[in-house]
């Protein structure tokens, strides 16, 4: 039995929420132990690169966050299987028991996977999903990408943008056709191919078969795709299991409060797995985006330290489909009523997604550095018409 470690500081999950909180402890407490149990076995590093710039020729080693400089313990491809609130303890797959007296569950979420495949289909969310897929490509030339979401939509870009020849198929009637309206996403289908990608809506996969080195998926229309490697981009699960089995509160997620605190005092959630009440929304939400990771992990770790302020912050996102792109806030939900104010239609302008008559989100469709003044319309009560917005965003500098 290895000899249990204790720590001031404890957290779980080796992700960017997680290096955010380090450096929000030590904004706080310069030399407090800290110790990080993480299943991968990287330190943590930056992931959108990995859908997107790392795509355009930029270097691998731009995405470590250098967290061993800030005197950490990092423990690295272990995976805790208990906690133990009452004792304040965390137990590792190793055998490991770590003490804490604060501690920080930034576990993520783990991809939504298909009930076939095994390990032939890559659910892209990781450093080595990357590498492995960027080793497919040196070899493979023809693609698919199962999902038109988030993940999917930029992982066929990026592909494509590297010369592969890319399939799309997803059950929906178009690319991101649960975010943006209707119209904008039959515009995606077809700009995707005139980029090249071969988009198949309105398709699902009903199997998969091993032909050499080849993939053979067989939609449930009848149809085969012969392909190199396969892609899946699903959406993932938050990871409650050990805080459900830890007793505390889970509602689509780990329920925090405002100090990102969950129903024990001593224990923190924070990032994809943390539920948090956003006071502009007035909801309670779970954001899955690096913004969030970064500004809700920080918060985090603060609030650890003894210091911070609650967290109220509405996070941002962005995406980069081929050349084009956006920035977001708040609920892009297309079943809410929708505003579009384009500048060039479907190229530059800003939609605005209404439930009666308060803006719940801003869709900043390449347009940039207007994040902020989109935060202001979401917490203005309103109520607002489609005429009270057009022309509203961008504001002047």
């Amino acid at each position: 039995m290895a000899q249990p470690a204790r720590y001031k500081y404890l957290i779980i999950g080796g992700g960017m929420t997680a290096d955010a909180a380090i450096g929000g402890i030590r904004q706080t407490d310069p030399s407090g132990s800290i110790g990080l149990i993480g299943v991968e076995p990287h330190p943590p590093y930056n992931r959108p690169p990995l859908s997107k710039a790392l795509w355009k020729g930029k270097p691998l080693d731009t995405v470590w966050r250098r967290t061993d400089r800030r005197g950490v313990d990092l423990h690295l491809g272990r995976t805790a299987v208990a906690l133990d609130p009452g004792r304040k303890q965390v137990t590792d797959d190793q055998g490991t028991t770590h003490t804490w007296e604060k501690l920080l569950l930034a576990t993520g979420g783990t991809p939504r996977r298909l009930g076939f495949g095994g390990e032939r289909v890559i659910y892209f969310r990781t450093l080595d999903d990357y590498t492995r897929l960027r080793a497919l490509t040196e070899r493979g030339r023809q693609f698919a990408v199962i999902g038109g979401g988030f993940i999917g939509s930029e992982i066929a870009a990026a592909l494509a943008m590297n010369n592969k020849d890319v399939v799309m198929l997803f059950p929906d009637e178009g690319i991101g056709g649960r975010r943006y309206p209707r119209d904008l996403s039959m515009f995606l289908n077809d700009f995707y191919r005139t980029k090249g990608a071969d988009v198949r809506p309105g398709e699902r996969i009903a199997g998969l078969e091993e032909n050499e080195t080849k993939t053979v998926l067989k939609t449930q229309g009848g149809r085969e795709v012969v392909v190199d490697g396969v892609v899946a981009g699903l959406g993932i699960e938050p990871n409650t299991a050990l805080a459900r089995a830890a007793g505390l509160k889970i509602e689509n997620g780990i329920v925090v409060d405002e100090t990102l605190r969950t129903s024990h005092p001593d224990i923190y959630a924070a990032g994809d797995v943390a539920a948090f009440h956003n006071p502009a929304l007035g909801n309670r939400m779970r954001v899955e985006h690096e913004d969030n990771a970064n500004t809700m992990g920080r918060a985090a770790g603060e609030a650890m330290a003894g210091g911070g302020t609650p967290y109220h912050h509405l996070p941002y996102f962005y995406s980069d489909l081929f050349d084009l792109g956006y920035e977001a806030v708040g609920d892009l939900d297309a079943r809410l009523e929708t505003v579009a104010d384009w500048k060039q239609p479907f190229r530059e302008g800003v939609v605005y997604y209404l439930r009666r008559g308060r803006v719940r989100g801003v869709l900043l469709w390449n347009t940039w550095d207007q994040v902020e003044a989109a935060r202001r319309v979401i917490a203005d009560p309103g109520p607002f018409r489609a005429e009270d917005l057009r022309g509203r965003l961008p504001e002047k500098a």
